[in-house]
């Protein structure tokens, strides 16, 4: 094998994601699961379920992680990457405890993790090396060899996780009325968080006000609006919007929301919007529930065209960064200068996440971090 394609010290790939239901008896359990230790009554979690139960019941994001996952090892094998790919989830099957066992006896002994998430926060970064911490800690306890475990790096401004979402607003923008796509707004979406949380996500240097969230999040929305221009001619105006707000009113979570966001858009006397969802991996329940329901449904009343561009998915420029990803990892690991591939202002993000980084309210174990109790 050329040694660009050298994956050693590693010997597995896991696939880390959120879980969804895959029937309308799984969305009651798995909302207990997302809800564990905040004591939300069981009625209440069938009132949030109905998002769920619109769509039979089923999250798209089981299926859209079973597509990336064939076309990571498509790629893979297309390019002599010898790699086996697990897959493994925080709040439903398959359980990342099951995963973790399943590659321990498999022999797998140094790990490493792709997390369907771009971007650091505590949700997006943290709480799932929190969920790998409470695994080993389990397996720990059944005896078992305990593997050595890393996470890629955020790959937020990777160009391979770029391009098929600039090729999606250029699609959407594509599809809307001559008349109106010229002056059309470009609404960024990502999933909002509590201002807290915002402001200390990433490492300490970067906390502040909305921290590397919203300042990693600000520059995909600018690079992929510089490239429409290029593409297009056309300066599109655009803005980074939220969505999927939940919790207690009365503490501040990231806005504008998306739906306030149209209104506000459309009083101002704009013709059209784009909103192109940069916060998601694959287009799951909240990109269906939250844009392609409920923000479609208030610009139909407001009268305003709107489309709403694809996320990246199983695209397989990103499984080809993927791959990349894992190269660059390994070769670091081996001790070998590596320039990292990386877009935009911030450059490559930190493969090690350092102590202090996207903190917790409540201080818990987290793995593959500067603080590991798992060496």
């Amino acid at each position: 094998m050329p040694d660009a394609l050298d994956a050693t010290p590693y010997d597995a790939l896991l696939l880390l994601s959120f879980g969804g239901p895959e029937g309308p008896d799984d969305v009651v359990p798995f909302l207990e699961n997302v809800t564990r230790g905040r004591g939300i009554p069981k009625e209440r979690l069938k009132e949030v379920g109905q998002h769920y139960f619109l769509f039979g019941g089923v999250s798209p994001i089981n299926d859209q992680n079973r597509a990336l996952l064939d076309a990571l090892r498509k790629d893979f094998a297309d390019h002599g990457l010898d790699l086996p790919i697990y897959w493994g989830n925080r709040n439903w099957a398959p359980y990342l405890t099951d995963t973790l066992r399943e590659m321990i006896r498999d022999g797998r002994r140094r790990i490493l993790v792709l997390a369907t998430s771009a971007y650091a926060s505590y949700s997006g970064c943290r709480q799932y090396r929190e969920n790998l911490a409470d695994s080993l800690a389990a397996l720990d306890a059944e005896g078992l060899p305990l593997p050595k475990i890393d996470k890629l790096r955020h790959y937020f401004n990777h160009p391979g996780f770029l391009e098929p979402m600039i090729e999606g607003v250029l699609r959407s923008l594509a599809d809307l009325p001559d008349n109106v796509r010229d002056g059309a707004h470009i609404a960024f979406t990502t999933h909002s968080i509590p201002n807290s949380a915002a402001d200390s996500s990433g490492p300490v240097e970067d906390h502040g006000d909305g921290g590397a969230y919203v300042k990693q999040h600000l520059d995909v929305a600018q690079l992929i609006a510089d490239a429409v221009r290029e593409r297009t001619g056309v300066d599109h105006p655009w803005q980074l919007v939220y969505q999927s707000r939940s919790g207690a009113p009365h503490i501040p979570w990231l806005e504008p929301d998306i739906c306030d966001h149209l209104e506000e858009r459309h009083a101002a006397g704009v013709p059209a919007v784009v909103m192109a969802p940069i916060g998601f991996v694959s287009d799951h329940m909240e990109v269906l529930y939250d844009l392609d329901t409920e923000a479609d449904a208030k610009a139909e009343e407001l009268g305003l065209p709107v489309r709403r561009s694809a996320t990246v998915g199983a695209d397989p420029r990103f499984a080809a960064a993927v791959r990349d990803l894992v190269l660059e990892r390994a070769a670091v690991e081996r001790g070998q200068e590596v320039t990292p591939c990386a877009l935009g202002a911030l450059g490559a993000s930190h493969n090690l996440c350092p102590v202090g980084c996207c903190p917790a309210r409540t201080p818990r174990p987290a793995a593959a971090g500067a603080d590991s109790p798992y060496a």
